[in-house]
């Protein structure tokens, strides 16, 4: 077989935490344990990378991979300049380039390998017009109402930046079925879309939920939460209905896991429904730290308005957790209803407390959902995930 160098151009690496930045990672290494030769370029987020973390993150040796980064502190478009020209050169010495996203790193990534004459994949997680547009105020719309409609704007250039990549691709990723279809109404042909979806190799701790909530320093039967703190995740639905929760289970504490532009607006909520000793907001956690609130937790609440595939409810599952999300996008691949989890509306006030207070309640039905959530895991391995990725970049050899 044929070695293959590959070139992962990548938005977050580690040391930045969060999930593109360990399915990166995960990826990264899985392929170099297969043979192949990878070098990674990403964006950097600032922090200060200490001389022996840049000796083992940097270098081609030992095994490891060569990690080439730029920083955020360059202005926009300059640091998406530079990005391209870091692109071109290592493209140069590379078979395939892998971009995982379409705007900040696929855009320049893809005019890298054009000019270099090399394979190109992206990976598509979401709709990055559409998230763009909500975090800025320019839309209220949800998703899917998002893709009926006229772009204008900045908006409707990154729009089109996204859908560029994406047709001039020789393939594309999608984690999930939903996604598939999305892109597919892009304009995009059938053909060139592979649903992988995403492995997952979390390791739950060996520890009692009593030990686990010392650790954490929060006491009581937790409701864990975890994402991005944006508008369409719905936290503040699952803050609000906590007074209610309350008079379920005097004890119920409510953690959520996560940071971004809504903080401020969700700890103001929390401060005027005098909730301030029984909902948490904790900030990002590294995964290490996760396992830990995974292992202290009851039940595992995610409201949200869109998920292309969500790594937090399989995460989830994998800890023994029982599970209650929405029907959207890709939680209906993974959720079969009533029976390793349930779904709800999304923002539903009533059936949420309802769902919440019925899994509290029927241990029966608590340990139904844990066995089955269990067994889904199984079917996301990491493994898969690798070697359907390997197997694409092989046909289109």
């Amino acid at each position: 077989m044929k070695m293959h160098r590959i070139l992962i151009c990548t938005g977050l690496f580690p040391p930045d935490i969060g999930g593109p930045a360990s399915y990166a990672a995960t990826l990264a290494n899985a392929l170099m344990e297969r043979g192949f030769s990878v070098e990674i370029l990403t964006y950097s987020g600032g922090r200060k990378i200490k001389p022996k973390e840049k000796d083992e993150k940097s270098r081609p040796q030992a095994g490891k991979f060569k990690v080439v980064r730029v920083s955020r502190k360059w202005p926009k478009g300059l640091r998406h300049l530079i990005y391209f020209f870091k692109a071109l050169s290592l493209a140069k010495r590379s078979d395939v380039v892998l971009a995982l996203n379409a705007v900040s790193a696929g855009l320049p990534a893809l005019w890298a390998a054009k000019a270099r004459k090399k394979k190109f994949f992206v990976k598509i997680v979401g709709d990055y017009a559409w998230e763009t547009a909500v975090n800025l105020g320019k839309t209220y719309l949800l998703i899917d109402d998002f893709q009926k409609t006229k772009k204008h704007g900045w908006i409707g250039i990154l729009h089109k930046y996204q859908v560029k990549t994406c047709k001039e691709a020789d393939g594309v990723i999608v984690p999930s079925r939903y996604l598939a279809e999305m892109v597919k109404n892009w304009g995009v042909p059938e053909g060139k879309i592979k649903v992988i979806y995403n492995g997952v190799d979390f390791k739950p701790l060996d520890i009692s939920k009593e030990e686990a909530r010392k650790k954490i320093g929060i006491a009581g039967n937790i409701i864990l939460s975890i994402g991005r703190l944006v508008p369409w995740k719905g936290f503040r639905m699952v803050i609000k209905i906590m007074p209610r929760l309350l008079e379920i289970n005097q004890f119920f504490r409510l953690v959520i896991v996560g940071d971004g532009p809504e903080r401020k607006t969700l700890e103001s909520i929390v401060k005027n429904l005098r909730l301030e000793n029984k909902v948490y907001l904790v900030g990002r956690k590294s995964k290490e730290e996760l396992a830990v609130y995974m292992a202290a937790a009851d039940i595992f609440v995610l409201n949200t308005a869109y998920e292309g595939f969500s790594h937090q409810i399989l995460e989830a599952m994998a800890a023994g957790l029982p599970v209650i999300t929405t029907a959207v996008g890709g939680n209906r691949e993974i959720i079969r209803q009533g029976e390793n989890g349930f779904m709800v509306k999304y923002n539903d006030e009533f059936n949420l407390i309802e769902a919440i207070k019925t899994v509290w309640q029927m241990e029966e039905l608590r340990t139904r959902f844990i066995e089955e959530g269990a067994k889904t895991v199984e079917h996301f391995s990491p493994e898969r995930m690798i070697e359907e990725t390997i197997n694409l970049i092989r046909i289109n050899e």
